[in-house]
């Protein structure tokens, strides 16, 4: 399955955009207060001016019995409802402890209630008294000027902030993608101590990261040296048998040359066939686990050849087998890939084929650069056909430990090769198919 490919969120980019976005947030929220801070003072002082007035009035009529006018213009005193002013009355009535009301063309009301005297009003037009009406189109520039300066200021500043935060991460990644998997440790080590030392960072997540990071790479470093020096000594191991098994049969050659049968003849061939192609893998096995091996050492090679020379040292799993082994003239073609590790890969194929196939035919043909291998075989069991090239898994007939398949696969992703495995559930057999450069 092909896993999308996740969208890159840089988070130098969320600092800035969250700490930008707060910032307007907290300017728009303070231009509103603004604005409804100077509305509430502005009627507070008008409320008090009319309050001041309706006290003096009261008082004169308190010492003369008589209303006296108001001493401001704009203000008179009413002694009915149907004394309002027109543009206010029916809402007056309505709501009778309203206060403030907005009439037409324009005009403000302030309306006092004497409680001492029913029905009696004081009327104030405080159009003329308004400060933040005449000038709230440019009060509210001045906001959205202020606040979009300081939303750019704090962009800046975030900005800053973004590239002071994420630059230990960043080159902490930088460390960690630029290291060797060969020399995992010295190298990282070297760049730690040159500009992305563990030290550098200060003791926060970005420091633990760091530190985590170093712990695991020396665990993955001792680990490492565990499997070459593994290697190694495998290597070993494996050539010195070897050795001596080839020596063995040469000496038994030049000793029999004389006087030798053909029986022993095929013998010594075959043993001296099989320790070759027992070197071969054992050498093609180790450059693999050494993770020596690279697709750019792949050169063009004729298939025909390694293909019937897979044949030939296998044919002895075909004896005794009503089986037909068919190469088509397509296979005469050149292949991109490394001689002896496709020679391994063709073995492994080859000895399956003819292992299971136990009558029947195996065809071999080449179509659009795609090598396809059929077999007449029981097929493969189909709740493990998805499993088949992993590790340790084989199927109720398999003899072996399930590690073949799994090979292969390893080799011809190191060989940029595409490996399938298929068996149709209709009918027996199973097709094989590597896909070349």
């Amino acid at each position: 399955m092909k896993l999308a490919k996740r969208k890159f969120h840089s988070l130098s980019r969320r600092i800035i955009w969250r700490f930008c976005l707060f910032t307007l947030i907290i300017s728009s929220i303070y231009g509103l207060i603004t604005l409804s801070l100077m509305y509430t003072i502005e009627d507070s002082f008008i409320e008090r001016g009319v309050a001041q007035e309706a006290d003096y009035l009261n008082a004169q009529f308190g010492t003369t019995g008589q209303w006296p006018s108001p001493r401001t213009p704009d203000m008179q005193l009413v002694f009915s409802e149907s004394d309002l002013p027109d543009d206010i009355r029916a809402l007056a009535i309505e709501e009778p402890q309203r206060k403030e009301f907005f009439g037409q063309n324009g005009r403000h009301y302030h309306l006092y209630r004497f409680n001492d005297h029913p029905g009696t009003y004081l009327v104030a037009e405080v159009s003329k008294q308004l400060l933040v009406r005449p000038i709230r189109g440019g009060v509210i520039q001045f906001l959205v000027i202020s606040a979009a300066t300081v939303t750019v200021i704090a962009c800046l500043i975030a900005w800053l902030i973004g590239r002071r935060t994420t630059r230990p991460l960043n080159e902490l990644a930088s460390a960690v993608d630029g290291v060797d998997i060969t020399t995992l440790s010295t190298q990282f080590a070297e760049q730690r101590s040159s500009y992305t030392d563990v030290n550098h960072y200060p003791n926060n997540e970005v420091g633990i990261l760091a530190r985590a990071f170093d712990r695991t790479l020396k665990r993955i470093a001792m680990a490492m040296e565990r499997e070459q020096s593994f290697t190694r000594d495998v290597s070993h191991e494996l050539r010195t048998p070897l050795a001596v098994i080839k020596n063995a049969v040469e000496v038994a050659q030049l000793k029999q040359s004389s006087n030798k049968t053909v029986h022993n003849e095929q013998v010594l061939e075959r043993i001296a066939n099989a320790a070759e192609q027992m070197e071969r893998t054992v050498e093609t096995l180790l450059m693999l686990a050494r993770e020596e091996h690279t697709p750019s050492s792949s050169t063009s090679v004729k298939l025909m050849p390694l293909l019937e020379q897979s044949i030939l040292d296998n044919r002895l799993l075909l004896e005794h087998k009503p089986v037909e082994v068919e190469i088509n003239d397509s296979c005469n073609t050149d292949v991109t890939a490394e001689p002896n590790v496709l020679k391994v890969i063709l073995d492994n194929i080859v000895s399956n084929a003819f292992k299971y196939t136990l009558q029947g035919s195996v065809l071999f043909t080449v179509k659009n650069g795609t090598l396809y291998i059929k077999d007449t075989g029981p097929g493969i069991q189909q709740d493990i056909a998805h499993l088949v090239t992993q590790r340790g898994v084989k199927g109720e007939q398999s003899t072996g430990l399930g590690f073949g398949l799994s090979i292969v696969k390893r080799l011809c992703e190191h060989q940029g090769l595409a490996l399938t495995v298929c068996s149709p559930s209709d009918t027996a057999g199973t097709e094989i198919t590597l896909r070349f450069h």
